[in-house]
């Protein structure tokens, strides 16, 4: 059986409750999934990009983008409460099965990081191999320190809100906190498929991503941040 070093699998069904049409709206004169899909072309070390999807135009648009789309994705995967890690797996079980090749590492890019550069990619897979990782997922500097901030009880009272060590604290004096982007996540396959979990239970490392290149799309603020920064990335 042919092996395939990394393959790169992107999720994407239709419908959005946050920002509708969320994968195929418009974005700096683009569809959103083809940013991610020629970030994945343009890898040095993905040989496969794979496009799991519910929707026939995001269909045509990987396969306009000569990305592989080879099955429409199952109804039962496409709800909101089907999780990724299942639609991995099917994806995987699917595409070994139907070109009888046997994957090594795969690779998920979420079609909201429309930010990440080929670049971040080929960074983060040499990374992964540096370190003899199972698996690798990115991260970025958190906006705001996490030690400012807590649930709020119904009457709103800030009476508890902070630990009193930290109230006066200058944010630069805090500690450096990192938050997972969604912008790529790399995973030895054999180790994937036993645990099917993001967190494997050994030799997963964080990769660290500058916040701008891991701006995740979830809602229209996200969505005209990211555009804004394309738009100025094309005037420069």
């Amino acid at each position: 059986m042919n092996k395939v070093k990394y393959i790169a699998i992107i999720p994407a069904r239709k419908g959005s409750k946050r920002l509708p049409n969320k994968n195929i709206k418009n974005l700096n004169g683009r569809p959103l999934i083809e940013w991610t899909i020629e970030a994945a072309k343009n890898s040095r070390y993905i040989e496969e990009v794979l496009v799991s999807t519910n929707s026939e135009v995001i269909m045509e648009i990987s396969e306009k983008m000569q990305a592989s789309a080879p099955f429409k994705r199952p109804e039962e995967l496409s709800t909101d409460i089907a999780t990724t890690v299942e639609v991995l797996v099917h994806a995987i079980k699917f595409y070994e099965k139907k070109y009888m090749k046997e994957i090594e590492n795969i690779i998920l890019l979420q079609p909201t990081s429309p930010l990440r550069t080929s670049h971040d990619i080929d960074n983060a897979i040499q990374y992964y191999e540096e370190k003899g990782a199972n698996g690798v997922i990115s991260v970025s500097e958190c906006d705001h320190p996490p030690l400012w901030a807590n649930k709020l009880p119904e009457d709103m009272s800030l009476d508890n809100f902070m630990n009193d060590k930290y109230k006066n604290i200058r944010s630069q004096d805090l500690p450096t906190y990192y938050r997972l982007n969604g912008a790529i996540y790399i995973w030895n396959k054999k180790c994937f498929l036993e645990e099917k979990q993001y967190f494997l239970k050994e030799k997963t490392y964080a990769f660290l991503m500058n916040k701008k290149n891991g701006i995740d799309i979830d809602d229209e603020l996200d969505f005209l941040i990211a555009q804004t920064i394309m738009k100025h990335n094309s005037n420069h």
